[in-house]
């Protein structure tokens, strides 16, 4: 099966627009990126998450519907897209911020903008542990993700398990990044690279040759 379009997931701060970054520029692909940066009241939100959760995700929600109508207009047999979330990846974050009533209204909603969004050939689905995804954002420095707390990124990643546990639309390749490193190590980025070329059926896990080799010692 040729791969057309992946689309890249995982919590805060596990690397999703960087790895993007790097496969876009070895497959020539189309970036379609999701800046958080865009997002006028995601700085309220983790200054005040109560107070200004609902507003965060309609934006990114709205936003979404956009780029993924974008999206659904391209010819993707034209040209290779690679995307740093999945459509799927707002509700994930509704689950896991908003309080029932909030996720009654958003669903609604949700329900009135959801897309015919393009289906991705493959998710990558990549994960890390709750400490090493403090340490990427506290490296990143970017001033409002200052006050993210790991019990906030703990329910996220819970709500990331959960949801991938039964992922069953697409090809799924799994990468647990604690002992992966496709920066330093170039051999970690061309072995995923030969996933992604071609993907499997169902659900597979990443495992460099350097982690079998430890794991079969």
């Amino acid at each position: 099966m040729a791969v057309r379009y992946i689309a890249i997931e995982g919590a805060t701060g596990v690397g999703k627009t960087r790895l993007a970054r790097m496969l876009g520029a070895r497959l020539n692909a189309r970036l379609v990126l999701e800046e958080a940066e865009d997002n006028p009241f995601l700085p309220l939100f983790y200054e005040d998450s109560e107070r200004y959760r609902f507003q965060a995700q309609v934006f990114f929600m709205l936003s979404r519907y956009r780029q993924q109508q974008e999206l659904h207009q391209m010819d993707l047999f034209q040209s290779m897209v690679v995307g740093n979330y999945l459509f799927a990846r707002d509700r994930i974050y509704a689950h896991a911020i908003l309080n029932d009533t909030e996720l009654s209204l958003y669903e609604r909603l949700a329900e009135i903008l959801h897309p015919e969004a393009p289906r991705p050939d493959l998710v990558i689905y990549l994960q890390d542990s709750v400490e090493n995804l403090m340490r990427r954002i506290r490296k990143r420095g970017r001033g409002y993700e200052r006050v993210i707390t790991e019990s906030y990124l703990s329910r996220l990643v819970e709500a990331y398990t959960h949801f991938f546990f039964h992922y069953t639309e697409t090809p799924l390749l799994v990468v647990n990044l604690s002992q992966i490193d496709f920066a330093e190590r170039p051999e970690d980025f061309e072995g995923l690279l030969q996933q992604v070329i071609s993907p499997p059926a169902g659900t597979r896990y990443y495992r460099p040759v350097h982690v079998e080799a430890q794991a079969n010692g």
